[in-house]
């Protein structure tokens, strides 16, 4: 049910939003200087970096369903601590998202939730302009209220692109119910920002237990693998080639093995069907699928760009969680790559997917 007027300003009393002028930290009496903003320069010319992968929460939103709150660093009450990270990164604006906890809410919990996420996304935004957008939410478990939510969104609240988990509550986004998401998301244009909730279905049975947290190390990935495979394998993309997701991590697996792919429609033709229009390796680099920078190394990051193309790819940190902190350094020191392809990740693509000004 959705909480109360009382409970929804107590809860929005603890969100309190940075001026614009805001950009960096002012030390307090006796604290070291703080560190100066870094500024990522490619041949000559300062590049705007911006970093499509980077977690937030909204306390009152939350609040709706109960759901209890996580890491600190997701609160926006006080951004210092995440500008001035983004300043030693040399991060110039964040895309914020936030994980989809909401898809088992009923409808009436559902709307209400988002209407105060979505616009209280906008304040985080206009109270920084310059450092912080954000990719809207909506409550997919409905999918006529998230097509609503997402023109809303757009037409009024100015929000170029969306977030959305890797399934619904268990149901693959290939599922045809999700057919009139995806088409308002094509027809709007915004950039759909795809992160995994991991394999959720897996871990009853054990196989991801033990050490090496395996349900995010290995799941997360795995969970993303399998929703992009669906998309193509389903026929989603073919039905909305206009469509244009943002997967996290990478793309998961499928970007490193989708040779695979191509070689299940070549082996067993006759369990693949209807085809996908185009082989599953050319999805990756058609203008469909894009895939951030959260693979770890110049080498994974040189194959990645290999399979999908440098126009496919932009920086993402997964702020405030400690996967990364070197993305930008990431792009630089990978070998191959042009000064505007290099432009281009850092930040060219993003900004011109979300409407960003260079």
């Amino acid at each position: 049910m959705p909480i109360s007027g009382d409970l929804l300003s107590s809860a929005m009393a603890g969100i309190a939003f940075i001026g614009c002028a805001m950009t960096s930290v002012t030390p307090a009496p006796g604290a070291p200087p703080q560190a100066r903003r870094r500024e990522v320069v490619v041949n000559g010319k300062r590049v705007k970096t911006i970093d499509v992968h980077a977690h937030c929460i909204v306390p009152a939103a939350a609040a709706v369903i109960n759901h209890p709150l996580e890491a600190p660093g997701l609160l926006m009450h006080d951004t210092s601590t995440r500008i001035a990270a983004m300043d030693a990164q040399g991060i110039d604006v964040e895309a914020l998202s936030i994980n989809p906890y909401w898809y088992r809410a009923d409808r009436d919990a559902a709307a209400h939730l988002i209407k105060v996420q979505n616009e209280t996304l906008v304040e985080f935004r206009a109270a920084s302009p310059d450092r912080f957008v954000a990719f809207a939410t909506a409550a997919l478990q409905h999918p006529d209220l998230a097509a609503e939510q997402v023109e809303y969104a757009v037409k009024k609240l100015g929000f170029r692109g969306v977030g959305v988990a890797g399934s619904v509550a268990g149901e693959e986004l290939a599922n045809p119910r999700f057919h009139p998401f995806w088409a308002k998301c094509e027809e709007l244009g915004v950039l759909v920002f795809m992160h995994p909730l991991g394999t959720r279905e897996l871990e009853p049975s054990g196989r991801l237990a033990g050490s090496g947290l395996l349900t995010n190390t290995i799941g997360n990935p795995l969970e993303t693998t399998i929703a992009l495979s669906h998309l193509i394998f389903e026929g989603t993309l073919d039905r909305f080639p206009g469509l244009k997701i943002c997967a996290a991590h990478g793309g998961g697996f499928l970007p490193s093995y989708a040779n695979r792919s191509d070689a299940v429609i070549r082996c067993f033709p006759d369990r693949v069907g209807p085809l996908p229009k185009k082989n599953p390796t050319a999805y990756l680099r058609d203008g469909q699928l894009f895939f951030d920078t959260i693979v770890f190394t110049p080498e994974a990051l040189r194959h990645l760009i290999a399979e999908s193309g440098p126009g496919q790819i932009m920086i993402g940190t997964d702020y405030p969680f400690p996967w990364t902190s070197t993305e930008v350094d990431l792009v630089l020191n990978t070998p191959g790559l042009s000064d505007d392809q290099r432009i281009a990740i850092l930040g060219g693509t993003a900004a011109r997917l979300l409407g960003i000004a260079p």
